[in-house]
């Protein structure tokens, strides 16, 4: 649900807990052969390949780049986007995204397209950019939306893209789409009574036939050197009153239009024929500013797919840069779907046409980065994908190009079962730097039964390098017994967002038939990591014990995240298991699915909510409050990709007008857009006050740092939305939000009503709030208790866990955070306070108690003046950085290395973080510091 806090919001990182290769199909038939285990009849109904085997079950080759040091490379490429030329920073933006895919944080991936768009120079690169954040978002759009249509700023903007050269606004402002059209022309009354009119002035007369075009002959003249030359210069030509123009390949009317378009400088009085006709005229004749015309109003006209295979053609023929790029737009911003069109396609991999567009400047290592993610996203074994590839190959000029490009080969060569084919392209990948491609290079020897070969490949990698978590796994594949088990648990440890382990461990437990115990394994990852395919296994298990109303859950809470989701290995559609497993259980009439959320919602069982919203919606599929409710749940789970796609369809859906502008108020604020989303909740008042329309003005104005005022108007904004109709389950949210800003003012007790009222119609959060209020009453064991409480009812309580420990005395402060760290261990704050050791509590009796919760680095100081335990808390720090090198955790460990003097570690720790964050103002300050003292002692 919508929090004042963003960080709140986006708590962890949410991406699959596989490569993108887990989702399709054919990857998902590697995970077991297909035969049944012993489960019941019914079970075997329901499970047609029957439960997955340890013996086939292996995680996939991921796809991207992996550095094997990811804050060295973070690192570098911060440095060198300081240093480098304005026109080669686009690229090197999408190098800095190229890395960070393996983090999965998709607002890190879309900032990196954002700032190479925004330093991109060409038309080219604009284009395909563009085009890509548009991609990014390709399930949010608007019903009725083209793939022309303009969202209103630069960023996307397909006019804007059109537009060469590095524009030094903002690429988050307005564009100008439908500001300068110009006024339209009768062509017939133009080219009737004004062009006769036009002719009788004229001078000289062309032929065409046994037509004549009277023209002016200054103006003729002044289109090109060639026609200077050719009327006032020695030829023949300039003495006469008639020249013979029947075999330059203009027709007649294309003539009349070169003489209009002499007089008047424009090509938009003509159909685009003639503007065809006068393109290819200006090429013969090198009119210049005649082409550039006739090029950029036929790109304007450049409408779908069918007018961009027509046109391209011509562009390419008569190079004319902004046709051809305004037809590649197209094709780019109607992917998926362009990619199974066969004459698109044979642009893109045609050489001869490859070779065209590159003669152009339009074809580029970025242009098939861009279509090869699309296709692999689309199925990593196609044609498609190869062929896209090998244009990438083409394309590369740069090392990590060149190892991304043949590393991809390698991961679709291994998907289509061509093993010698993916060695040779993953050993090619490794002679070009990529370290993790050794794990495709074991990975094929494997498969073509050489495992004691693939086996010492990944020992030695262990051995040769610093071990992380992959290497452990790829070599638990190689191993067998009690070896494999180690690996994989050594993985575990050293990369808990790793999810085969817990996968394998879990189906080992099936086939020792403890299916319970298995369940009790994959839960550990899905509490922290939601992923499609570790539902499903977790589905697969509680069909297998006839629990098919908490398999039915799954499986409904997996559509939410993927609706065209294919069970077990692609066979089932997961909208045909839901309707299979529906006819078992007992059917909940409006009323008990209402309160069934309720429940769900108020114990914090986020993937129980989901399953009861995704029923109610396949009874009710148009209701747009559904759809918003889903999102907010998305939102929680940091699934912002899917949450977008609701919150759209909620938009969608819905026929009132001032609901439609609340559902995209919220989709404006979600993209940076906070003056326009509190204009479309402003609107929407003044049509119908409404509970969301208030809360979605308090929520964008708390946003931002309050002051007094600010924060009287948000309590304003609250006290009014309660006060209009709305459930129980937003009010409690809406009185969580009040008694955040009344603590804020320092309103103890308004917030403590607020909170209690919250907790009376079962908004269980609010104990998080009520403890905060007792602990700044001094009251900790009240405190305490309250967060004993939302751990005893809360289904997720990692969070919880943190918080109390902020409550209770210094070792079971230790404790909780353990087990924080247990249920959720991509939470920071635990490997922080661990780091900090025994000292943060002496810096917590100096800070007023309200700070307690907001300290990042001050107690850090006293930590330092123990040296014993420098090396325990940077070890802490850096097990954790390992498998997420996250912003605040380097900037904490830089700030040690530097009270250590060791100052190349804390500039290259401060640059990993600045390459997350460049306006991270602690760490600029700790960055700035650190090079004025290494400048100042050479």
């Amino acid at each position: 649900m919508h929090g004042f806090k963003l960080f709140d919001r986006f708590k962890s990182n949410q991406v699959h807990a596989l490569s993108p290769q887990d989702s399709n199909p054919c990857s998902r038939g590697k995970l077991s052969k297909c035969k049944f285990t012993n489960i019941g009849s019914v079970a075997q109904a329901l499970l047609p390949c029957g439960l997955p085997t340890t013996e086939l079950l292996e995680p996939s080759i991921d796809s991207y780049l992996k550095p094997f040091d990811y804050v060295e490379s973070l690192a570098e490429i911060y440095r060198r986007l300081n240093t480098c030329s304005q026109t080669y920073k686009s690229l090197l933006c999408i190098e800095q995204f190229s890395i960070l895919r393996g983090l999965g944080d998709p607002k890190l991936l879309r900032r990196c397209l954002c700032a190479a768009r925004q330093y991109a120079i060409d038309v080219h690169s604009k284009v395909v950019l563009s085009a890509w954040l548009r991609y990014e978002r390709r399930g949010d759009e608007f019903i009725g939306v083209s793939s022309k249509d303009c969202s209103g700023y630069i960023l996307e903007c397909p006019m804007a893209a059109l537009v060469s050269g590095f524009d030094s606004n903002s690429i988050y402002d307005h564009c100008q789409c439908g500001q300068d059209n110009l006024e339209a022309v009768d062509n017939q009354i133009l080219m009737g009574n004004e062009g006769s009119s036009l002719e009788e002035d004229g001078d000289v007369s062309f032929c065409v036939g046994d037509e004549l075009v009277r023209c002016v002959r200054f103006k003729i003249a002044s289109l090109s050197s060639p026609f200077r030359a050719m009327l006032y210069g020695s030829f023949v030509e300039s003495r006469r009153d008639k020249i013979d123009f029947s075999k330059v390949g203009i027709s007649v009317k294309g003539m009349r239009a070169v003489q209009v378009y002499s007089r008047t400088r424009r090509v938009d009085l003509f159909c685009p024929e003639i503007v065809l006709e006068l393109l290819s005229f200006a090429n013969r004749f090198c009119c210049e500013e005649l082409k550039s015309v006739c090029d950029a109003h036929l790109a304007s006209l450049v409408c779908g797919i069918e007018d961009a295979l027509i046109l391209i053609d011509h562009g390419l023929e008569e190079r004319a840069n902004l046709l051809v790029a305004s037809c590649l737009q197209v094709f780019l911003r109607e992917l998926p779907n362009s990619l199974y069109n066969h004459k698109v396609m044979s642009v893109f991999c045609n050489s001869e046409a490859r070779e065209r567009l590159a003669m152009l400047g339009h074809a580029s290592f970025l242009l098939y980065y861009f279509l090869s993610q699309v296709a692999m996203e689309e199925n990593m074994a196609s044609n498609a994908a190869v062929m896209l590839l090998e244009g990438l190959e083409v394309f590369a000029t740069e090392k990590w190009q060149k190892a991304l490009a043949l590393h991809q080969l390698g991961c679709i060569m291994l998907e289509r079962k061509e093993y010698k084919g993916a060695q040779f392209y993953f050993e090619a990948a490794v002679k070009e730097g990529h370290v993790y491609s050794l794990a495709g290079v074991a990975r094929t020897k494997y498969k073509q039964g050489q495992q004691y070969s693939a086996f010492r490949l990944m020992n030695s990698l262990i051995f040769k390098y610093k071990p992380v978590g992959w290497m452990y796994q790829e070599r638990s594949l190689y191993g067998v017994g009690q070896e494999k088990i180690m690996d994989l648990n050594t993985a575990t440890e050293l990369d808990p967002t790793l999810s085969f382990p817990y996968k394998f461990r879990a189906v080992m437990k099936v086939e020792e038939k403890q299916i319970r115990a298995a369940i009790t394994e994959i839960d550990k990852i899905i509490s922290f990591k939601l992923s499609p395919d570790c539902l499903e296994l977790r589905a697969w298990f509680f069909i297998a014990l006839e629990d098919f109303e908490n398999a039915l859950r799954d499986i409904r809470a997996l559509l939410t995240l993927e609706p065209k989701y294919m069970m077990f290995h692609g066979r089932v559609s997961g909208d045909h298991l839901v309707e299979l497993l529906s006819h078992r259980i007992r059917q909940w009439s409006l009323a008990d699915s209402w309160m069934q959320l309720y429940d769900h919602w108020s114990s914090v069982d986020d993937i129980g909510s989901l399953a009861v919203i995704h029923q109610m919606l396949s009874n009710d599929p148009a209701k747009s409050l559904l759809w918003f409710r889903q999102s907010l749940l998305l939102l929680r789970l940091n699934c912002q990709k899917a949450a977008m796609r609701c919150l759209r369809l909620a938009r969608n859906h819905t026929s009132s007008m001032h609901e439609r502008l609340i559902y995209e108020g919220w989709l404006l604020f979600d993209s940076g857009h906070r003056e326009e989303a509190l204009s479309r909740a402003e609107k929407s008042i003044s049509i119908q006050r409404s509970f969301e329309a208030f809360f979605l003005m308090a929520y964008t104005l708390a946003d931002t740092n309050l002051d007094p005022e600010s924060s009287s108007t948000v309590i304003q904004l609250l006290e009014e939305a309660l006060r209009c109709p709305s459930d129980g389950l937003r009010k409690g949210q809406a009185l969580n939000n009040l008694g955040s800003i009344y603590v804020d003012c320092g309103k103890l007790d308004q917030a403590a009503d607020c909170y209690m009222n919250a907790l009376n119609i079962k908004h269980t959060r609010a104990h998080q709030g009520l403890a905060r209020v007792y602990h700044l009453k001094n009251q900790r064991k009240a405190a305490f208790d309250e967060m004993t409480k939302l751990i005893e009812k809360a289904h997720s309580s990692a969070s919880a866990y943190e918080k109390r420990s902020e409550y209770c005395d210094r070792e079971k402060a230790k404790d909780d955070l353990n087990m924080a760290t247990q249920l959720d261990p991509l939470r920071t704050y635990p490997y922080r306070y661990r780091a900090a050791g025994n000292h943060r509590h002496s810096v917590l009796e100096i800070l007023p108690p309200f700070y307690a919760t907001l300290l990042e680095y001050s107690w850090l100081f006293q930590l330092l003046m123990d040296g014993q335990k420098e090396t325990e808390a940077l070890e802490e720090l850096t097990k954790a950085i390992a498998f997420k090198p996250e912003l605040q955790m380097l900037h904490l460990r830089a700030a040690f290395y530097e009270s250590m003097g060791d100052k190349t570690s804390v500039l290259q720790d401060c640059e990993a973080a600045l390459c997350l964050d460049q306006n991270h103002t602690d760490t600029l300050d700790l960055y700035n510091r650190t090079q004025d003292q290494a400048t100042r002692s050479i």
